[in-house]
């Protein structure tokens, strides 16, 4: 087991209408006055919104409000905020919805106290120093971002995604509230259960030997998704089921599933199948992360596998119950190939896709997507195998 430092300070509120409770925690925590993020419209529909202002106004909180974040959010939306939480004098921010709001919300956050432009921490390598504290109201069980250290902002003017990983990045407290996950669309659920599971899946293939005790935990995690995603889908309000994908999507991604594992001195996971991912998404900003991801990880795992045969044969066995029916070669290449296969069986049976081409992305598009991996990885990047961007090139291809 390799040293490590796990750091998780976000309280987690989870339950039935803890959406109604929002405002009496946030006053407890002696917070006065929120800038209130969210996206498109979702959120405003359901209800969930006026849930939230409703206790902030019953707690005595002021609040101002930043609709519009997209999918992908986009660093112009930061900005406006930024500029809105510093003449608002807001002292906390607080996301309404998905992984886009809370990595908008985020940034916000980091930017405020900042003299420069926010978009230098995400790819000029200026480290943030402080922070306005981050709230989150959860509706979509997928990014984790509840819990986790990361932010990831889209440029339009540069066509680049990139990220930033900081623990100022962790929100002081999530509510966790499974029944506003009911009205989910069947894609979202599907897509944020593939991003949960890629979650785990980065820091499992790390490169690194196995420690049974986070192996245990991070294929628990995975096979409860694998469970329960199903049943979700079949039936949208089985609270049992949404409220164990939604506890899964915070444990996935708060790393927890790394610790041990991690690369001394660097960060607790491989990040290549996000990085690839990425620019699908900066390429065209209506791929949903999880159905990217859907394609990229069989594709990645197929292409790395024989670096370390023993990590995806602890995978098979403790995941899937597949095993080699010998030592030789031949049947533990039998039993990985299976082993993929099954889980991108398992990612099409929700309604992920199985080709980059069922994403609109063709083989023209390569190249175009090469430049944002470079500037966001280097030319050599990855732990459980070390790869070059000929390497990316060659797993596009294979997806396609």
């Amino acid at each position: 087991m390799n040293d490590f430092s796990f750091y998780s300070p976000t309280r987690i509120v989870f339950g039935r209408g803890v959406t109604d409770k929002v405002g009496a925690h946030l006053a407890e925590a002696e917070y006065t006055k929120a800038l209130v993020v969210f996206g498109q419209g979702s959120v405003v529909r359901t209800g969930t919104l006026d849930r939230v202002k409703a206790s902030l106004d019953q707690a005595g909180i002021s609040h101002v409000e930043l609709g519009g974040v997209r999918p992908n959010p986009e660093i112009g939306l930061v900005r406006q905020g930024i500029e809105l939480a510093r003449s608002e004098q807001v002292d906390v921010v607080l996301p309404v919805g998905g992984g886009s709001a809370m990595d908008c919300a985020k940034a916000i956050a980091l930017g405020v106290p900042y003299d420069g432009d926010v978009w230098d921490f995400f790819v000029r390598g200026v480290k943030p120093a402080a922070h306005v504290p981050v709230a989150a109201v959860v509706t979509i069980p997928a990014s984790g971002s509840e819990a986790s250290n990361s932010s990831v902002i889209s440029n339009d003017a540069e066509h680049l995604k990139s990220g930033i990983n900081t623990d100022l990045n962790r929100p002081v407290i999530s509510f966790l509230d499974p029944e506003l996950t009911f009205t989910l669309p069947p894609y979202q659920t599907a897509a944020g259960a593939t991003d949960i599971m890629s979650h785990v899946m980065e820091r499992f293939f790390s490169g690194e030997p196995g420690v049974p005790v986070t192996d245990h935990i991070a294929c628990g995690i995975i096979r409860s998704v694998i469970e329960t995603a199903p049943r979700a889908l079949e039936d949208p309000s089985d609270y049992d089921a949404r409220a164990n994908l939604m506890w899964a999507g915070t444990l996935a991604h708060n790393g927890l599933a790394g610790c041990g594992t991690n690369i001394p001195g660097k960060r607790d996971g491989d990040w290549t199948c996000h990085g690839l991912e990425h620019e699908l998404s900066a390429l065209d900003t209506g791929i949903t992360h999880g159905a990217g991801l859907a394609v990229i990880f069989p594709a990645w795992m197929r292409y790395v596998w024989r670096e370390h045969p023993e990590r995806f044969l602890s995978f098979a066995y403790e995941v899937f119950e597949i095993e080699p029916v010998d030592e030789s070669d031949e049947a533990i290449e039998d039993a990985v190939t299976a082993t993929i296969d099954e889980l991108q069986e398992f990612f099409v049976s929700l309604g992920m896709p199985r080709t980059l081409g069922e994403l609109g992305v063709h083989e023209e598009d390569i190249d175009k997507m090469l430049p944002g991996l470079k500037i966001n990885r280097g030319e050599v990047f990855g732990s459980f195998k070390q790869l070059t961007l000929d390497d990316a090139r060659a797993i596009y291809a294979s997806a396609l």
